[in-house]
């Protein structure tokens, strides 16, 4: 089983993952004001997926995550999108991050002290499909087995698709993220990361303990890290300290930029935090975390700093 974290791990103290993709692709002119997300350009500008990808490699990041957040079959049927394609474009977000960081490794100067970086395809929760921000509650009212049927298909395309790894991620529940950790075991050769969404410095958006979920997943041997993405930065450390304490597996944490997200206007307010990105990221490697990155909202320049800030 390939776990690259753990190979990273072995040669520099951090992993440095990406930071947002949809902002950026925002920034060149995509319209995402749709259920589909970033999904919706793997169909109409994938060369902007690819450049997203390779400014975050020139920046610094050992990884990058796959623009699959939200492709689903069932995502991608409600546009009259059938089964096939919808495998197609899956493995194309996975062929894009591909290309952009052999595209970058090609060049002998961008390998100098540098850990080969490696793909990690998204895999996002349940209510990312329902694209109405139950993301972040994880109010599903589905069972262990039909969420596990809910992200099987998808899941076997990503699996076979040539990405390094899995980033199941924004996991709001404790139910949706032991459904993906028993789905693991149907893919034995690939491992993944396990990544909540949290509402304060101790429990996930649905109300479990993340303590108490690190200590119940971290003893799948595929479960390459642990940790919280999309959760305002001040939450950090303490969400830091409460899985570090509970495993021993790599604490992995990668906020969003402190703003609120309102899924029906897909629009965001609130302060922006993320000056304080690199100043923040120093702190939360200090704490524990050993994979560090941004969600919605950084940039290549917030990945950039945080690289720099942790290796100078």
């Amino acid at each position: 089983m390939h776990n690259p974290i753990a190979t990273i791990l072995e040669t520099q103290p951090l992993v440095v993952l990406d930071g947002a993709m949809a902002t950026e692709l925002e920034q060149r002119g995509a319209d995402l004001r749709d259920p589909l997300w970033s999904a919706k350009v793997l169909m109409e500008a994938p060369h902007l997926i690819r450049e997203v990808h390779a400014d975050y490699f020139a920046a610094g990041a050992d990884c990058a995550t796959t623009a699959s957040y939200q492709a689903t079959f069932e995502g991608f049927a409600r546009r009259g999108i059938g089964a096939e394609a919808a495998a197609d474009l899956m493995r194309l977000s996975v062929k894009l991050a591909v290309e952009a960081r052999d595209g970058f490794w090609a060049d002998p100067a961008n390998r100098a002290g540098r850990a080969r970086p490696f793909v990690a395809a998204s895999v996002g929760p349940y209510g990312a499909f329902l694209a109405d921000g139950s993301e972040y509650r994880g109010d599903y009212g589905l069972n262990e087995e039909q969420l596990m049927d809910f992200h099987r298909p998808r899941m076997a395309v990503l699996a076979a698709s040539g990405a390094d790894m899995l980033a199941c991620e924004t996991i709001p529940c404790l139910v949706e993220a032991q459904a993906l950790v028993r789905l693991l075991e149907e893919f034995p050769t690939i491992s993944a990361w396990i990544s909540f969404s949290a509402r304060d410095g101790e429990y996930t958006n649905h109300g479990e303990r993340l303590a108490d979920c690190a200590a119940l997943l971290g003893k799948h041997p595929q479960v390459a890290a642990i940790g919280v993405n999309c959760t305002a930065p001040q939450y950090i450390p303490d969400l830091i300290g409460a899985a570090h304490g509970s495993t021993d597996k790599p604490i992995l944490v990668y906020p969003n930029s402190g703003e609120t997200y309102d899924p029906m206007t897909k629009s965001w307010s609130g302060e922006d935090t993320c000056e304080a990105f690199a100043s923040d990221a120093q702190i939360w490697f200090e704490t524990g975390a050993r994979v560090i990155g941004g969600c919605c909202r950084t940039t290549p320049e917030h990945i950039r700093q945080l690289a720099t800030r942790v290796y100078e």
